[in-house]
């Protein structure tokens, strides 16, 4: 059974983006290190984070994003950065003619998208962009686990990691911490 994770790079305040939608020094650790995490992909961390990173990305196999996050990178021009599939949650349809062969879905309800990429997942595990979409779906209980990598970047104010929740939610004592450079790989069990 899929395994639904939560996931983003967020700073010590809690925040994925600043007001501007960039990502800034949260983003540093990605060209730090001397280990490319996937060969050609250009992204060089610290053997750790690549110890910690590599098979967290190879049990993914589909993506939640929001149509913001999909229309701010084009959708990783239909290449998926983990898992085959990616499901993205809108109103609006997929752009006509846009990658015909991506295997990307467009669900309009976050309750519906996580049915949808458990089923396309299979027994990998289900990855949620943290922010609003990631948010909405924690407050719906459909999130199993919170990952973080945590960067030493205070911002101040922007793009909440778990969007607009507004309520009080326990997790589990965080059973992964890895320390990279420049970052802190963390991830905790949802409390139900």
């Amino acid at each position: 059974m899929s395994t639904v994770v939560m996931h983003n790079v967020v700073s010590v305040d809690g925040f994925i983006a600043n007001q501007n939608d960039e990502v800034g020094a949260l983003f540093d650790w990605y060209a730090n290190g001397d280990v490319e995490l996937k060969e050609g992909s250009g992204i060089k961390v610290s053997q750790a984070s690549a110890d910690h990173l590599r098979p967290t990305l190879a049990r993914i196999g589909c993506l939640v994003i929001g149509r913001h996050l999909f229309d701010m990178v084009n959708g990783w021009e239909g290449t998926s950065p983990a898992g085959s599939h990616v499901v993205v949650v809108s109103h609006r349809p997929k752009p006509e003619g846009w990658h015909p062969e991506a295997s990307y879905h467009f669900v309009a309800d976050v309750a519906q998208a996580i049915a949808r990429a458990k089923e396309l997942a299979g027994e990998l595990d289900v990855g949620v962009a943290a922010g609003d979409v990631g948010g909405q779906a924690f407050a719906l209980g459909l999130v199993d686990e919170v990952a973080m990598d945590v960067a030493p970047v205070v911002l101040g104010a922007g793009k909440r990691y778990f969007g607009s929740v507004d309520a009080q939610h326990l997790l589990d004592d965080p059973h992964t911490v890895v320390q990279g450079d420049r970052v802190l790989h963390l991830r905790f069990r949802v409390r139900r």
